[in-house]
């Protein structure tokens, strides 16, 4: 294998790790977003909880109120029924009465309803705020696990690419040029020919660009991509 080639080979395996390195730091932050949604979507839940709740205990309080005024007023009709002496008049309060009684049935029945729904919605959101707890510590450690990779894949990124500028450093200059338009248009510049095919495009390349790889003489290009061939086992 030409010289040439094989320093390219080795500038080609940098080039691959700080391109995955930078996809790393590419989708770190996305990842950050996700574990980050996951911890508010919980605590939405829980708040929407916690509101329902909430909404229960004021239309309770509302209907105990209610209860209440009604209550009041059945006493005052109770007080207007033996002081009237008129029979028609003592009638249409005990009427009155009744209608009361009725719908203070009605008003706590529903009341009954409701406390039980509260109950119900106190135990959920127990539950909601423990599991929304084991979200948050779960992203945090998740968070942290990506600020550390992060500063890891950094460092690393920054060794790989000092060592890359001294690898290039030590490449021919129009060659270089070559195989870095070819690594960043085709993602790969450099690749064996075996069986008579490049496998880079995977097309059967001609008998005297064959001949001419195998020679290892000289810098041979596939004739269908491009990209700089060299002999595979």
């Amino acid at each position: 294998m030409l010289p040439e080639i094989e320093k390219l080979l080795v500038l080609q395996d940098r080039d691959r790790k700080i391109r995955a390195l930078k996809q790393e730091l590419k989708l770190a932050p996305l990842e950050r977003k996700e574990f980050e949604d996951k911890q508010v979507d919980a605590m939405k839940k829980l708040e929407a909880e916690k509101l329902k709740a909430k909404e229960i205990e004021v239309e309770r309080k509302k209907l105990e109120n209610e209860v209440q005024s009604k209550k009041d007023t059945i006493a005052k009709y109770q007080t207007q029924k033996f002081q009237t002496r008129k029979n028609e008049e003592f009638q249409a309060l005990n009427n009155e009465i009744k209608r009361y009684e009725g719908e203070i049935q009605t008003i706590e029945d529903r009341e009954l309803e409701l406390m039980e729904n509260a109950d119900k919605m106190k135990v959920q959101v127990a539950e909601t705020d423990k599991e929304t707890q084991a979200v948050k510590a779960q992203v945090e450690r998740q968070l942290a696990h990506i600020t550390s990779k992060i500063d890891a894949v950094g460092s690393q990124l920054k060794e790989i690419e000092a060592e890359r500028t001294k690898l290039a450093a030590d490449v021919d200059e129009d060659l270089l040029d070559i195989y870095n338009r070819l690594f960043s248009s085709k993602n790969e510049a450099v690749v064996a020919l075996e069986h008579d095919v490049c496998m880079g495009c995977h097309m059967k390349v001609t008998t005297q660009t064959v001949v001419r790889v195998k020679g290892n003489r000289e810098i041979v290009h596939c004739e269908q991509c491009g990209r700089i061939l060299y002999p595979g086992e």
